[in-house]
Formats: structure tokens, sequence, C-alpha cells
């Protein structure tokens, strides 16, 4: 791991019928979640599911923008971009 962080925007799916990466678009890598994006429940399930992707803790994982929206920046610590992009499958 190395002291870099790795800011990645992110397009959220609640209430789909399981956790996924689906691909990209607009720039963006578009995540189908199972949470309904209520009381945080989509938020807290995306960076479950990014940190277990990546193989990082929970506590790397931070949203940094668009918290209450679909449209997300999402900031994993001790990884760089093309890492977390290779473990998101993409």
């Amino acid at each position: 791991m190395s002291g870099e962080s790795a800011l990645l925007a992110v397009r959220v799916q609640p209430r789909a019928k399981r956790d996924e990466v689906v691909g990209e678009r607009a720039g963006a890598v578009v995540i189908r979640l199972a949470a309904p994006p209520v009381d945080g429940k989509a938020n807290a399930a995306l960076t479950a599911f990014i940190a277990k992707a990546a193989g990082v803790p929970r506590s790397h994982v931070e949203i940094v923008r668009g918290a209450s929206a679909r449209d997300k920046v999402v900031r994993v610590s001790g990884m760089a971009e093309r890492e977390l992009r290779r473990a998101l499958g993409l």
C-alpha cells in the first residue's frame, strides 16, 4: 500500500437486485446497490462495497462530494486510481 489516494467519480443506482459495478458512463463509474437511498444506507453500502472490492479497510473509503446525490466523488486512501479501477473490474 502506498501513501496515495484515488478519487473516483461514481453514479449510484440504489434499490438494485444486487451490488455490482455496471461499467462507466459520462466519466463516472456506475455502481448498482441493493440498499435504498434513505438514512445513509446507500452511502454505507457504497463505501462497504468499494472497500471490499479494493481490499482496503472501510475507514479508507470516504465520500468527499455528493453524499445526498446519485453522483458522488469517492476517495480511497492507500491506492492509486489505476489500482482501484482494476480492483473494480474496469
